[in-house]
């Protein structure tokens, strides 16, 4: 069952991941920069808003909904939701505050309803181990948001029209689940449960929307000191960089957290400490040679995905956000297992809150001299940030190791890979499709040999040992197979 919700749940990010590039592909040929800058504005702030209210009701739909025992929570988890929505009003005013007009703001308020409103229902789906069902609420709300986005851009093209099709995009995939998660539901006021729930469900509220906030204060900033449009051409080049880098980290640190947990659980901190020093290599050896390699073909990709007016600022911003992401991931799919396992959650926020602080201060320096190139420099910094604050917090929660002599041979493994790519980039005369093409596939030989070399990962062993058990497979067939 497992292997099964895990392979189901992976299919679904991956197909949702890849439209959303195609989203971005579009959207940044159908829409002005300043139009798709607002709709990538009011989506970020959204978001942030759409955490607060959901994020009281994850721990209680994951303790109590899970259970299958007959417990229904889903009418404490309506009316709780339902109250919070009463707060919108102020998330109106900070939207104007950070300069949305009033449409603008007034269908950031809306999104941000639909959207908690689609991650609860998503939740209690997800809940009851429900993955097909889950799987078709996200490619519902994805191939939505991109068929309603492309009708906006037929009838005006505006930026808050974009972000209204987003809402109803959400709305649609919430009715269409609605049966299966909301059928039966009683709309119930306990006032005594909903004051436990809100106990209860602060720390991870804040957890989560500190979170959010560390995601979308540059794109906040360069609105307010530069304009939208230049958000928009910021937020195309980050957001096609994390979508391509943050898949495969988070694919791998699904597979190795929980096992984490379960060694730590039977075997002690000896054997934990071991396996996360074999994850921390892996993790390092797929993320920094994809980032590097993204880095040196940035233009490439750029010229391929991105429309007319984004793509020369995104030929700058990509490389250093995808050096960027990997400070990004070794701190969150990574130092963070410290605190899982230490059970230090207020750890969380610290680190969180460090981001933030580092993201805030850099991005108004930044900003103000170099513009939107700038913000992408302060989101290195503030991620360089976050990574040594999470080390320093590490020596006060449980000890994660971090096996420098491994690392620095992905390292080095990765360097000359990035040089191979750019030597070969330089006596190409290709079309951008080819050349990325060739690029890549130059860049996972030239890797693939070195992590041979170095035996990465402990490639060697791995590879004898899926030989052998092909070759016992094969024997199997032919033992069994008539004669």
């Amino acid at each position: 069952m497992l292997i099964g919700q895990a392979s189901i749940n992976l299919t679904a990010n991956i197909l949702s991941a890849l439209l959303g590039l195609l989203s971005v592909s579009i959207f940044t040929r159908l829409f002005s920069p300043h139009d798709y800058g607002v709709y990538l504005l009011g989506l970020g702030f959204a978001s942030v808003i759409s955490m607060f209210l959901v994020g009281w009701f994850r721990n209680l739909i994951l303790s109590r909904h899970a259970r299958d025992d007959g417990t229904d929570v889903r009418g404490v988890v309506a009316s709780g939701f339902s109250i919070l929505c009463l707060s919108t009003p102020i998330a109106y005013v900070l939207g104007r505050l950070v300069g949305m007009d009033g449409a603008a703001a007034l269908a950031t308020v809306a999104l941000s309803v639909a959207i908690g409103l689609f991650d609860i229902t998503q939740d209690l789906i997800r809940a009851r181990l429900m993955a097909v069902s889950v799987m078709k609420g996200t490619l519902v709300r994805a191939v939505s948001v991109l068929g309603f986005g492309a009708a906006v851009a037929l009838v005006g093209g505006a930026g808050y029209l974009l972000l209204a099709s987003a809402t109803l995009a959400c709305l649609l995939a919430v009715l269409i689940q609605s049966r299966t998660a909301w059928r039966g539901t009683v709309f119930t006021f306990d006032r005594d449960r909903l004051v436990e729930v809100t106990r209860q469900g602060l720390p991870l509220t804040l957890s989560l929307t500190l979170l959010a906030i560390s995601s979308v204060t540059d794109r906040l900033v360069i609105a307010s000191l530069v304009g939208a449009a230049d958000a928009g051409k910021y937020v195309a080049a980050l957001d096609l960089v994390r979508q391509t880098l943050m898949l495969p980290a988070m694919s791998a640190a699904a597979a190795f957290f929980p096992l984490a947990v379960r060694i730590h659980a039977s075997k002690g901190d000896a054997a934990v400490r071991s396996h996360l020093a074999e994850c921390a290599e892996l993790l390092f050896g797929i993320v920094l040679p994809a980032s590097l390699g993204l880095a040196m073909i940035a233009p490439h990709i750029a010229n391929i995905i991105l429309g007319v007016g984004f793509r020369d600022m995104a030929a700058e911003i990509m490389p250093i956000v995808a050096i960027a992401v990997v400070f990004q991931i070794l701190t969150q799919q990574y130092l963070h297992a410290s605190f899982l396992l230490s059970g230090r959650n207020s750890f969380y926020l610290i680190n969180t809150a460090s981001i933030i602080v580092a993201n805030v201060i850099l991005s108004i320096v930044l900003v103000e001299s170099r513009g939107a190139i700038g913000a992408a420099w302060a989101r290195l910094g503030a991620d360089i940030t976050g990574f040594i604050c999470a080390l320093v917090l590490r020596r006060w929660a449980f000890p994660v190791p971090l096996p420098l002599g491994r690392l620095a041979q992905v390292m080095i493994a990765g360097l000359i890979m990035a040089l191979a790519v750019t030597a070969l980039d330089r006596q190409l005369r290709l079309s951008d499709l080819a050349a990325c093409i060739v690029l890549a596939g130059g860049g996972v030989m030239v890797y693939a040999a070195l992590c041979w070399m170095f035996d990465i990962a402990q490639v060697r062993r791995r590879l004898r040992h899926a030989l052998a058990l092909f070759r016992a497979k094969g024997a199997n067939i032919n033992i069994g197979s008539p004669r």
